[in-house]
């Protein structure tokens, strides 16, 4: 026969140097063994990460993408094919969402569609290229279609400003084609 009873001391807690009593409720928890539920961890340094690393965004690989696409020229160091071979997802889609910005002078509807044809295209490109032998992925496919639509966001405010010539609104859009 074991019989006998836990005599918990008086246990005071320490916040910001002064000492407080337990309250009745933290007293009564522990004393029947779920003083665990009180328990508080520390916070490890590696869980508070910047918000920009926790979901891996690159602002200077995208601002370099960028210049790339913009200025493909490898004589002033630019190399285009980084597009292509070091795929992400947050530049093109801040690409797109901002082309789809601008084509909202119409309707909010335009940002959904303009997203769902830019995954759904590059799906189906990815899925031709796939089928005829190419070796791509998803992310490629994603990250160069994203970027190409640069040159129509550079060239829609000029086009606001030149669009009263129509012969230098032609040209321009010809060229962007």
């Amino acid at each position: 026969d074991l019989s006998g009873s836990i005599t918990t001391p008086d246990v005071k807690l320490n916040l910001g140097g002064e000492f407080i009593k337990e309250s009745s409720a933290t007293t009564f928890l522990r004393q029947r063994g779920y003083g665990w539920l009180l328990e508080v961890e520390d916070d490890d340094p590696e869980d508070n990460k910047p918000l920009l690393e926790e979901l891996d965004i690159d602002l200077k690989d995208i601002y370099y993408k960028i210049r790339c696409v913009l200025m493909p020229m490898p004589s002033l160091g630019f190399n285009r094919q980084v597009v292509r071979d070091n795929p992400d997802f947050w530049g093109p889609l801040a690409v797109v969402l901002f082309f789809s910005m601008i084509s909202l002078y119409g309707q909010f509807k335009v940002v959904s569609w303009i997203i769902t044809i830019w995954i759904f295209g590059s799906l189906t490109i990815f899925l031709l290229a796939r089928v005829l032998g190419g070796e791509v992925a998803y992310g490629q496919v994603l990250g160069v279609i994203g970027y190409s639509l640069l040159p129509l966001i550079v060239i829609a405010p000029v086009l606001l400003v030149v669009g009263s010539f129509e012969v230098v609104s032609t040209l321009i859009k010809v060229s962007s084609v």
